[in-house]
């Protein structure tokens, strides 16, 4: 079986000495011990024998002459020996004839003498020994004595113990002189073999003090270190030899990379550049091959667009020149003058339309963009409009009071609100309405809208809208037209900055909204226009509007007067709005929200929570128009939420929507 013992050297030799010490103390000490307790145990029990039978002599003439006192004189001289502690003979019959017992002790007798001999019981020792005498029998001596053998033993143990410790303490300091003659040595190689390992140290050596074992041990380790050394500075040499040779392969093999890279993205580049000008050219192409069908198609159109003007210039021109001017009617003539007339303006005006469009294609139309005062502009549009309209009996509303700055260049805006306003009036009905709404989207923008009541577009047309001499069909209509004053308007009012949209819807009429840059700070200011009155007392429903925007409220008039049975009630303030509303018990009511006051959701509030008006549904017609408003205005109560500019169709839907709800409720209760 191996085993190991942990430990430093130093504490496995001081092991070894102690250990050694302490079984060389033990043997000895218990060899001696051993040998003197066998001796005093012989010794001890041959002294009872014989003083037993030194007693035995000395009473057997009491024996003899039956003397008990003599007997018991010989017994007491006993007293001088302390570690007898009791005495007695025995006559030949077993009767106790003399006895002695020490002071202090107690002692029992055997009822009978025992045979000869000595017997150790305890801490006790007891001896029978026969009288004889001529070799009669006279009786039996008894004697009993103290056994000291475990005593002397524990003396002994003391003993041991103590030499022990100090044989253990003279092999402690024996170590210490060992440890220093025969560890130092060994040790200081452990401590160089240890920092070489740590540090890689391989210049450390250990010095020889002596020429012994241990002396060419340590010679033994520095030759060893020396040999570790120069192969050291070989093997570290020869590494570095490699790791530079490595190192320019790396650098090689890296540059042969960094080329390779550089070709492929050089070729990637290439490759790509080539992809991009073949993709350019396609496009390019493209963009040619579709310029030149867009401009064959613009010449041709527009080649049509000239002659049919010229075609009747030339051809009244030509039936005038063959008439007679005596026989040819006074009305004939005049009818023939009226279209040569005709035809040149209309020529006229397309001419301008082409200079105009050509002008913006070719980035040569000149703008002056700044603040300009809206209802100044819109002043000069509506004076130049209303005998237009006049003629077909068409309600222009336009807002009192527009003191609002937008950023524009004034002729061009004119002119843009102009083509609106006359293609607004052209394509309404009869007796019909434009209306001029403006309305502040943000801080900087304003948005100026133009709605008309006419027959409205359907989506497919309002796609086509702003091709150039696309007509959406009224080419063969009543009322003339170039096909691209509306293309014309767009990219003029792009060009400053804005932008032109449309909404529409077949039978309720179209919007165009043009969105410009506003100065910051500048307002709408609108006056109250006065309560209209009914048209048809007789009416079967009742709509309440509550508006202060004047041409808002004439347009939901406008809207409102070609529907049959229905009889409108207008309000220009919250509050006013309210106390009608309690008055008339309406049907529907059209609530619009920021007004003067009282705000249209405050009155529609009080109209919720009044019995009397909380049945009545509510339409709201407001111009804040953000989703969270919307879902707000829905979850408090409105009946609809129509936001503005407002969409004469979803108004006619919700109108009808609500009526019917007011129709259900009058039919039940």
């Amino acid at each position: 079986m191996k085993m190991s013992f942990g430990g430093s050297l130093r504490r496995k030799l001081l092991g070894a000495i102690l250990l050694t010490t302490l079984v060389a103390v033990v043997v000895a000490l218990g060899a001696m011990i051993a040998y003197d307790l066998r001796a005093y145990h012989k010794s001890w029990l041959e002294s009872i024998d014989a003083q037993a039978e030194l007693i035995g002599r000395t009473t057997a003439p009491a024996l003899s002459f039956d003397d008990a006192r003599v007997a018991q004189d010989n017994l007491a001289v006993l007293r001088f020996q302390p570690k007898v502690r009791a005495a007695a003979v025995y006559t030949t019959r077993g009767v106790l004839f003399a006895r002695y017992v020490a002071e202090g002790t107690r002692a029992e007798f055997p009822a009978l003498p025992g045979a000869d001999g000595v017997a150790v019981t305890g801490s006790s020792v007891a001896a029978f020994r026969r009288i004889v005498e001529h070799g009669q029998i006279l009786g039996t001596v008894y004697l009993q004595a103290d056994y000291e053998l475990i005593d002397r033993l524990l003396s002994y143990a003391g003993i041991a113990l103590a030499v022990t410790v100090f044989a253990m303490l003279v092999a402690t300091l024996m170590s210490a002189w060992m440890r220093r003659l025969v560890l130092r040595p060994i040790l200081a190689v452990g401590d160089a073999a240890r920092e070489v390992v740590e540090r890689q140290d391989y210049s450390r050596r250990v010095e020889q003090s002596s020429d012994d074992e241990l002396g060419a041990l340590v010679a033994a380790f520095n030759n060893m270190m020396n040999e570790i050394e120069r192969r050291t500075v070989a093997l570290e040499a020869s590494n570095l030899d490699k790791a530079r040779e490595v190192e320019d392969r790396r650098g090689a093999q890296q540059e042969v990379m960094r080329l390779n890279e550089e070709l492929e993205r050089r070729v990637h580049e290439r490759t790509a550049a080539l992809e991009r000008s073949n993709a350019d050219l396609a496009l390019a192409s493209d963009a040619a091959q579709s310029a030149n069908r867009a401009k064959s198609e613009f010449l041709s159109n527009m080649s049509h667009e000239l002659r049919t003007p010229l075609n009747a210039i030339i051809g009244f021109g030509q039936m005038l020149a063959m008439s007679d001017q005596a026989t040819l009617p006074p009305d004939r003539y005049k009818t023939f003058l009226d279209h040569i007339v005709k035809a040149g303006h209309h020529l006229l005006s397309l001419i301008n339309d082409i200079l105009n469009l050509a002008q913006i294609e070719a980035g040569k139309l000149t703008l002056s963009v700044e603040p300009i005062r809206l209802s100044e502009v819109l002043a000069e549009c509506q004076s130049m409009t209303e005998p237009l309209a006049e003629r077909r009996k068409i309600r222009l509303l336009f807002p009192t009071t527009a003191e609002a700055l937008v950023k524009a260049d004034r002729t061009r805006l004119k002119q843009v609100l102009l083509n609106l306003l006359s293609n607004a009036i052209k394509y309404n009905r009869d007796s019909g309405s434009v209306v001029v709404d403006c309305i502040r989207l943000g801080p900087d923008r304003m948005r100026l809208s133009v709605q008309d009541t006419g027959i409205g577009m359907q989506p497919e047309q309002v796609a086509a809208l702003f091709q150039p001499f696309n007509r959406l069909g009224q080419e063969t209509g009543t009322q003339e037209g170039t096909g691209i004053g509306l293309v014309v308007t767009k990219r003029l009012v792009e060009l400053m900055g804005g932008e032109l949209g449309v909404s529409s819807r077949p039978g309720a009429g179209s919007q165009f909204w043009i969105d410009l840059p506003a100065e910051p700070g500048s307002d709408i200011v609108t006056e109250p226009m006065p309560l209209l009155p009914s048209s048809n007392e007789a009416a079967q429903a009742t709509v309440l509007c509550v508006e202060d925007n004047p041409a808002s409220l004439e347009l939901i008039s406008a809207a409102l007067a070609a529907r049959p049975g229905v009889r409108l009630l207008t309000a220009t303030n919250g509050k006013r709005g309210l106390e009608m509303a309690r008055t008339h018990q309406p049907d529907v009511i059209l609530m619009d929200n920021n007004m003067p006051v009282l705000s249209g959701s405050a009155a529609q509030s009080m109209l919720k929570n009044d019995s009397r008006t909380a049945h009545i549904p509510v339409i709201a017609i407001t111009a804040n128009a953000m989703p969270d408003a919307v879902g707000k205005g829905l979850a408090a109560g409105y009946f609809r939420y129509l936001t503005k500019p407002v969409d004469l169709g979803a108004l006619a839907e919700a109108l009808d929507s609500a009526l019917a709800l007011a129709a259900n409720r009058k039919n039940k209760g």
